[in-house]
């Protein structure tokens, strides 16, 4: 079975990704593959970010690799948190602080329209691929559900009734914007692999 290196140290995301049915890849975290490194997000978008940290591991390790950099985009507050999403209320990186600050940043506001971005960095062969995923929703007033992490429990897809802290895994890939982004690289392996046996 083909393996990639998923270049995070955030066990949720490591989760969710495996909790994909479909990849039909081997996925190995930077502790399993040996990496004991926190890669930096310096760039003021998620597509640059995703970049550095997948080509940082493909340069230290040489095997084909894949990160992800994801942001919350707020439309009544110009994008906002974004790329910041991780560190909206200090470095800490505190989701309860994280969430406290964008509500109160949200108060009095009526649309409360929001989506989260997902891209990925895809190192195969030597060479970037870069799939996207989005998810629509909307911004509660309060957190509701205590599964998931960063702003899950504030945060409701379109079409749902329940936040993303509410939902079990299998729920949460039916409108994760992971799920849409890993479905895209997933088939972008499948055909070069295809491609590649005939």
């Amino acid at each position: 079975m083909h393996k990639l290196i998923f270049a995070t140290n955030n066990q949720h995301k490591i989760d969710e990704i495996r909790s994909i049915s479909n990849i039909g890849h081997e996925i190995i975290s930077l502790k399993e593959a040996g990496i004991n490194i926190d890669i930096p997000e310096p760039y003021n978008t998620l597509e640059e970010n995703a970049t550095e940290k997948s080509k940082v591991i493909y340069k230290l390790t040489g095997r084909d690799c894949f990160s992800e950099d994801t942001g919350l985009e707020v439309e009544a507050l110009n994008g906002e948190p974004g790329v910041k999403s991780a560190r909206y209320a200090g470095e800490e990186n505190s989701f309860e602080k994280n969430i406290e600050k964008l509500l109160l940043k949200m108060q009095g506001i009526e649309n409360r329209n929001a989506q989260f971005r997902a891209v990925l960095s895809l190192m195969l062969n030597g060479t970037e691929h870069k799939f996207e995923g989005v998810c629509k929703g909307t911004i509660l007033a309060y957190t509701k559900g205590g599964k998931g992490f960063g702003y899950d429990p504030i945060f409701l897809p379109l079409g749902a009734n329940k936040t993303f802290a509410e939902m079990n895994m299998e729920e949460k890939n039916k409108f994760s914007h992971r799920k849409k982004a890993m479905d895209k690289l997933v088939d972008f392996l499948n055909t070069s692999s295809k491609k590649n046996s005939t």
